[in-house]
C-alpha cells in the first residue's frame, strides 16, 4: 500500500462533489478566462487594468469575471468607485502553472507567483 492510497478520499463519480468539480474546472477551460486568470496573478486588478494586461475587450472581460465571480474563481472588493477583481485562491495560479508544465508548456508561467518560480527552481 502506497503513502498515496491512505490519503485519498472516496467520492462517488455520480456525486455532486464530481459535477461540481467539473464545473469549476470547465471554467477554467477558456484561453480568455485563462489570460485574465494569468493576468491577474497575486494582484488586485480593475476592469481596465485586466482589459490592458490581456488586450481583450471590455465587454469581454466584464462577461467572464461575471463567469468567473458566480463560480468563485474571483471576488472582488471596491475601494472608492473602482472595483478589484482577485483570484479567490492564490493556490489556483500555481496549479495552472504546473498544468502547463505538464502539458509541456514551458513557456506559460505566471509571474506574479512567487511560489511557484522557487518551486521550479528546485
Amino acid at each position: 500500500m502506497s503513502k498515496h492510497s491512505c490519503e485519498r478520499q472516496q467520492i462517488s463519480s455520480s456525486g455532486g462533489d464530481m459535477k461540481e468539480l467539473a464545473q469549476f474546472i470547465k471554467i477554467l477551460g477558456d484561453t480568455n478566462r485563462l489570460a485574465i486568470i494569468f493576468a491577474i496573478g497575486n494582484q488586485s486588478l480593475s476592469v481596465t487594468e485586466i482589459i490592458t494586461e490581456t488586450g481583450l475587450s471590455q465587454t469581454l472581460v466584464s462577461f467572464h469575471l461575471r463567469a468567473m465571480r458566480s463560480a468563485r474563481v474571483v471576488q472582488t472588493h471596491r475601494d472608492g468607485p473602482f472595483i478589484f477583481y482577485n483570484l479567490t485562491d492564490l493556490q489556483l495560479i500555481n496549479i495552472l502553472g504546473d498544468l502547463a508544465q505538464i502539458a509541456g508548456l514551458d513557456d506559460i508561467r505566471p509571474e506574479t507567483s512567487v511560489s511557484l518560480q522557487i518551486a521550479h527552481q528546485r
